[in-house]
């Protein structure tokens, strides 16, 4: 009988054969031997399969994080992100967008906001900083993953040079060169921990609220 987890597994196998636009539920059945509605039974829809490969890609990233600094942990755990969404082809444009409810993606945004409320952050800011984090993540794999893509087909070295070709083309060429020439991962780490700075600089600097009271009333004499 076909489980819902042999339809996930299926599924993210099929990703990384065909990618996300190779990605459809007759190639999905034929792949598993089963008709429509056989997937139908456990996912109505593709956007309700894509939403559980999503949680299912952060499931490395749930672990709990050793003790620390609040930032150290949020780099790790930003850290752990990139590299689940990396192992996977296009696995970024899957988590991208998805919103999802899952028990592993709930798990990384609660410890994200944890983290954050450990280290005094406000609540009515948590969330901008953890969103802040997670569209770092997002944007820097997907631009990882379409990289990869375009020197895969030889397409990478042309658009380089286009890109390149700026008013001021000494400046441009090595200030994007330092960009597109390095180690992704060292320039993930750079940008995750300049964020964080940010974050920390924000902490610091943070005006206490206070309390607004009436001006007491003259009385009658």
């Amino acid at each position: 009988m076909l489980r819902r987890a042999d339809v996930v597994d299926g599924a993210i196998a099929l990703l990384d054969d065909e990618g996300l636009d190779g990605l459809t539920t007759r190639k999905l059945g034929a792949a598993l031997n089963v008709q429509g509605p056989a997937l139908y039974r456990h996912f109505p829809s593709k956007e309700a399969l894509l939403d559980a490969m999503a949680d299912r890609l952060l499931e490395p990233v749930a672990a709990p994080l050793p003790d620390g600094p609040w930032d150290e942990k949020l780099a790790l755990l930003a850290g752990r992100l990139r590299s689940a969404l990396l192992a996977h082809r296009d696995g970024a444009r899957v988590v991208a967008g998805t919103y999802v409810t899952g028990p592993n993606t709930r798990l990384v945004e609660n410890t994200i906001l944890k983290t954050l409320q450990a280290a005094g952050h406000p609540a009515d800011r948590a969330g901008w900083a953890a969103f802040a984090i997670s569209y770092y993540v997002l944007g820097h794999s997907i631009e990882e993953q379409a990289q990869a893509r375009l020197s895969a087909t030889g397409d990478w070295t042309s658009r380089k040079r286009a890109l390149i070709q700026h008013p001021d083309p000494d400046y441009a060429h090595t200030a994007l060169t330092k960009v597109f020439d390095a180690d992704p991962a060292e320039r993930f780490d750079y940008g995750i921990r300049l964020l964080l700075k940010g974050i920390r600089h924000e902490l610091h600097h943070a005006t206490p609220k206070t309390t607004s009271h009436r001006p007491p009333e003259n009385r009658a004499q």
